[in-house]
């Protein structure tokens, strides 16, 4: 059982500390520019748009569920006119990042890792070391960087889509006052929220990337190596934005506060 656990551990740190690498070889060719524009726009269009339509139900149903939610609870100590509010607020600073996050890992963690590890597997990946081309240059880089510019504008939609069939809902279906709803919105929604949201769709937006790329880039051989390297991709880009999202919720609520 020791060696079994101690094996664990090493096996996780040892994959940590390559994921780290990995970012870091991204990071400085980030720096050098050196990335195909054409995979770039290509990869925008991938990530973000034929994303849309799964982040934009999500959002829509969310922001329903909240607020009736919210207005049920709110009913009993007359507070209605509050619960457009807290919907603004839950998705502009939690609901809406997270949600999109957990949704974008999904289609496209899943899809960059089976992609990259069928590369690995019929070595392509070995073919562009032999044609002197950087595989974090050509595969990792475009991936990333329209990650961090799809992602804040994913998690935008969602949010802005949440508030609007929250306020359907409890307006036009449970028949909340529209003038002091949106008044109260307005009041208790800051910049801070906003923000914080944002920040966070970019911090995911990396993990994902990072994560997807890494495992699709390291499978195992054969089919069996693809779909276990898919698997964990999602499992792990998911896992680790559920845990990031609770240490940026702390550090940043702090730092935009003092600001």
């Amino acid at each position: 059982m020791n060696r079994q656990g101690n094996g664990w551990i090493s096996d996780w740190l040892e994959g940590l500390g390559r994921i780290t690498l990995l970012a870091r070889e991204a990071f400085f060719s980030l720096r050098t520019l050196r990335v195909s524009w054409r995979d770039l726009i290509y990869q925008i269009y991938f990530i973000g748009v034929k994303s849309q339509s799964v982040v934009l139900i999500t959002g829509a149903f969310t922001g329903m569920v909240l607020g009736a939610q919210t207005y049920f609870q709110f009913h009993k100590v007359k507070m209605d006119t509050a619960t457009l509010a807290v919907v603004s607020v839950s998705m502009c600073s939690e609901l809406g990042p997270v949600l999109t996050g957990l949704m974008v890992a999904g289609r496209v963690g899943a899809a960059i890792a089976a992609e990259l590890g069928t590369m690995r597997v019929t070595e392509q990946i070995d073919a562009l070391r032999t044609l002197a081309t950087h595989p974090v240059d050509y595969l990792v880089v475009p991936r990333l960087l329209a990650l961090h510019i799809a992602m804040p504008l994913l998690t935008v939609e969602a949010i802005a889509l949440g508030i609007c069939s929250g306020y359907v809902v409890g307006v036009f279906l449970l028949g909340i006052d529209p003038v002091y709803s949106w008044v109260n919105m307005v009041r208790y929604t800051g910049g801070t929220d906003v923000m914080m949201g944002l920040i966070k769709s970019v911090i995911f937006g990396g993990i994902i990337a990072l994560v997807g790329c890494y495992k699709g880039m390291s499978c195992g051989e054969g089919a069996e190596g693809v779909g276990r390297a898919t698997t964990e991709a999602v499992v792990y880009s998911s896992i680790a934005i559920l845990i990031s999202n609770f240490f940026l919720t702390l550090s940043l609520t702090r730092l935009l506060n003092t600001l």
